[in-house]
């Protein structure tokens, strides 16, 4: 049987390369926006294991829950991400035990609204959205999450209910923790509920800072803070977004985002590239953003010490 080619990622070793197609909607699978609707994953699943420059066909019989591959075998440190990285080394061994890794792709929904929370998810180099969905179809992002934190925890705590869609932006890996265990976790280990609190209520600021942003800053501002956000989180320069996605997420048309980006690149900010965007001048998108990108900012580096992407820390002009 002919097989696929491998794909061209650069950091993730196993990464899902056959999915079973159906017609029909099956309960529990995932959606990938802009190609097809995928079933749940069985034993058949076939994956490519990258060793060094080379791919090498590998069967598994990965566990999996939402579409996602669950990789017992993938090389990572779950201290890719900051928050848990952060933790006191007590804390982080009373987590890890319980914590399994995930390949998130791009497009993947990993909850709608009002489905019930069933992880906590740590990004490692994945990028999550958080959209809120009208009804004659356009979404607006309430919320973004990369490596800086965590996800499905906020709202688990009270409803136990997805806000909102989570849509991955950006495929990577993330480690995650059933909610449940992470609850009575939170209930003993009092250092690592301070360090959570803190965190949601950063995330908190953040929904906070963007219902104002939408509301009071331009469009060319609030581009250069969604850029800014997004590099900060994969740490480099190049994003892989598109005009169509980048518009989602502000909330406006196509044309307007392509218009913006188009006098950024003029300016020399950006270089717009097939398949995604190359930040080119950083502290010259922190002058071209609003106050918001920097009180976020500071209130992330609050919560969680360490190494963080350099900015200035006074006021745009």
């Amino acid at each position: 049987m002919r097989q696929p080619n491998p794909p061209a990622l650069d950091e993730l070793e196993l990464v899902h390369q056959r999915w079973e197609r159906r017609q029909s909607d099956v309960k529990g699978g995932i959606h990938v926006r802009d190609s097809f609707r995928c079933s749940r994953l069985g034993k058949r699943a076939s994956f490519w294991r990258k060793t060094g420059s080379t791919f090498s066909h590998d069967p598994l019989d990965p566990q999996e829950e939402h579409g996602l591959i669950v990789v017992t075998t993938l090389q990572r440190d779950h201290r890719a991400n900051r928050l848990l990285a952060a933790l006191e080394p007590a804390d982080f061994a009373m987590l890890e035990p319980h914590l399994e890794i995930v390949a998130l792709p791009k497009g993947a929904v990993l909850y709608e609204a009002g489905e019930p929370i069933q992880h906590t998810y740590f990004p490692h180099d994945a990028i999550v959205s958080l959209v809120e969905g009208m009804e004659d179809g356009r979404v607006a992002e309430v919320a973004l999450f990369g490596r800086e934190g965590m996800f499905g925890l906020l709202s688990a705590f009270i409803s136990g209910e997805a806000l909102g869609r989570y849509v991955v932006l950006v495929s990577g890996a993330a480690s995650r923790i059933p909610v449940e265990r992470m609850h009575r976790l939170l209930v003993l280990r009092s250092r690592l509920r301070r360090m959570v609190a803190a965190f949601n209520e950063a995330v908190l600021a953040q929904v906070f800072q963007a219902v104002a942003c939408n509301a009071l800053h331009p469009v060319e501002a609030r581009c250069c803070r969604w850029l800014l956000n997004t590099r900060d989180r994969m740490d480099h320069d190049t994003l892989p977004l598109t005009h169509e996605r980048l518009a989602e997420m502000l909330g406006v048309q196509r044309s307007t985002v392509s218009t913006v980006l188009r006098a950024l690149q003029t300016s020399g900010l950006i270089a717009q590239r097939r398949g995604g965007i190359v930040v080119t001048n950083r502290a010259g998108l922190e002058q071209g953003t609003c106050e918001c990108y920097r009180k976020v900012r500071l209130r992330v580096e609050k919560v969680l010490p360490g190494p963080h992407p350099r900015f200035e820390r006074t006021k745009p002009s």
